[in-house]
């Protein structure tokens, strides 16, 4: 294994308006494959920038050993740019370009250095990443999103570097470019730090790091080992929660207890003091005597209680998880045989050119049908989409809608006004349940107190999801038909969690757009659709796709 590595030492950083992110932060991540995860917000985004030196601690440092290679989430790329210029190659293919046509000027020949064999190693990087169609000298604008992503990553590979960040890498590739990835990655002899919520890319990692509430905890194995660590651990904290709890109980009746004692000897001895004929000192002395005794045995079950509160607390936030949401959705039921879409011979054009092949493509949809989507990038599948949901009109062919709400959630979740509150965004969608059932509803949705009041715009990634999903699902009239473009894109574990489980207790048709088979597998999907060369066909299911496209 490498020695390369990255080594954090009391690391702090905050936001220029001083929002703290990190404080006194300590890590070191090895050679190998390692998966970070966390939830959305707690920072791993920033981790990954402040490793890359494109942000700044405010304390501490960071040291990386060896060349750095860094892929963010988001691509700073312009369509305008061609694979030469963001591979970095551009200029030495120039140089080398003008030494063919005869020119000798020296400063070709020191722009090219050692690298003669560039445009061969470019070109094996793209090959390996399969862009074997995309040329040098091809524009950006010009590609899919998936693509991008790969193209970005083939820039980093082609530096050679020891140590390779990459920020959710699986954003957008279809299942050929996950599986060139993924063989990429079960290669890497270097250091490797993931962020993903990509659970079948995390089970390829060495060790997951889990970041949580400003520290990182350290599982040796893959994600699913990490689950099941997790699940232990929790197992654990709950049954010392029960325990914490039993104990507080018995320290609350043991102070009563010895509250009662106390105020019986104290009547008992106030009597057989006046009984018995004392100096006023001496009785005085003895009732004093009898009270700060009291007042003892008082702090020391006060003591203990106080000692189990703290271990319950402790307990507690040690067996803490993440909510899930139980949700009914009875509104949403749709007919087993109720035709919610029919389209005919459809057909979009993108730059004047047809998105689909001959007379374009017929897709029926019926009853609470549970439909995946699925194809290579740029094959046409949110196009479609788009034309199932009316947001987009077809140049040709017919469609059909049954009365009732289609939902589309595209991949930005702009649904909601961003402006309101979530509870207000919910009164526009419900316009005729109470206030009062309103809260409860998005309660539900784990909207409880002041978080139903916070504006759309202010919400995290997850918390944007499942006010969209309130509001959607809950709407008046129900949702008949549910369109979602790559819901879990960016999306953290807990939340493509709350995700899986609206989907279940939803009983209405839906479509969905997914390159994530777990994702698929955990929803119900009783149907496939693949989209590619511009056909649409059904598939029996992942096992029945071909390996680019399941």
């Amino acid at each position: 294994m490498s020695d390369s590595h990255v080594v954090s030492s009391a690391l702090s950083f905050s936001w220029p308006d001083g929002t703290p992110v990190f404080q006194d932060l300590s890590f070191s991540v090895p050679g190998g494959r390692t998966g970070l995860v966390a939830p959305n917000g707690a920072g791993k985004s920033t981790l990954l920038r402040l490793v890359a030196g494109e942000l700044r601690p405010t304390g501490g440092s960071i040291t990386v050993a060896g060349t750095l290679g860094y892929l963010p989430q988001h691509l700073p790329f312009t369509r305008h740019q061609t694979v030469a210029r963001v591979l970095g190659v551009d200029h030495v293919v120039a140089a080398l370009h003008a030494i063919e046509a005869g020119d000798a000027a020296e400063e070709h020949f020191t722009t090219v250095g050692d690298d003669w064999d560039v445009e061969e190693r470019a070109r094996a990087e793209l090959d390996r990443l399969g862009l074997t169609d995309v040329a040098l000298d091809r524009r950006l604008g010009t590609l899919s999103g998936g693509e991008v992503v790969s193209l970005g990553l083939a820039a980093q590979l082609l530096k050679r570097p020891d140590v390779l960040l990459l920020d959710e890498p699986t954003n957008n590739l279809d299942g050929e470019a996950r599986a060139r990835l993924t063989a990429v990655l079960r290669s890497w002899t270097g250091c490797l730090l993931v962020v993903s919520h990509d659970r079948a890319l995390l089970d390829e990692m060495d060790r997951i790091a889990a970041l949580d509430h400003g520290e990182i905890r350290w599982y040796g194995g893959n994600h699913t080992e990490y689950e099941q660590a997790v699940r232990a651990e929790r197992e654990v904290a709950e049954r010392q929660v029960r325990q914490a709890e039993q104990d507080v109980k018995r320290q609350k009746r043991e102070l009563q207890q010895a509250r009662e004692r106390a105020a019986r000897r104290a009547s008992t001895a106030s009597r057989n003091l006046a009984d018995a004929g004392l100096a006023r000192i001496v009785a005085g002395n003895l009732k004093r005597d009898a009270q700060v005794s009291a007042a003892r045995s008082n702090d020391v079950h006060a003591a203990r209680l106080g000692a189990a509160q703290a271990r319950l607390d402790q307990a507690s936030a040690a067996a803490r998880r993440d909510d899930h949401l139980a949700l009914d959705l009875p509104e949403t039921t749709v007919p087993a045989g109720r035709t919610v879409f029919h389209g005919e011979a459809l057909q979009a054009a993108y730059d004047g050119r047809p998105v689909f092949a001959g007379e374009g493509v017929g897709l029926d949809i019926r009853g609470p049908e549970r439909v995946a989507l699925v194809g290579p990038n740029g094959a046409g599948k949110s196009t479609l989409l788009r034309l199932v949901g009316g947001h987009q009109e077809p140049v040709s062919g017919a469609v059909t809608r049954a009365e009732g709400r289609v939902a589309y959630l595209s991949q930005r979740l702009d649904l909601l006004d961003a402006d309101r509150t979530v509870a207000d965004n919910l009164a526009v969608f419900a316009p005729s349940r109470s206030e009062a059932d309103r809260m409860n509803l998005l309660a539900r949705f784990l909207f409880r107190g002041a978080r139903a009041h916070l504006p759309v715009g202010v919400l995290s990634g997850g918390e944007l999801l499942r006010a969209t999903l309130a509001c959607v699902l809950n709407a008046e009239p129900a949702p008949q038909l549910l369109l979602l473009d790559e819901p879990t894109n960016n999306l953290d574990l807990a939340s493509v969690a709350q995700l899986e489980s609206a989907l279940l207790a939803y009983r209405g048709a839906f479509v969905v757009v997914s390159h994530d088979d777990r994702f698929l597998a955990a929803i119900g999907v009783d149907r496939w659709l693949r989209l590619a060369g511009g056909r649409l066909t059904e598939a029996g299911g992942p096992a029945h796709l071909p390996p680019d496209l399941s």
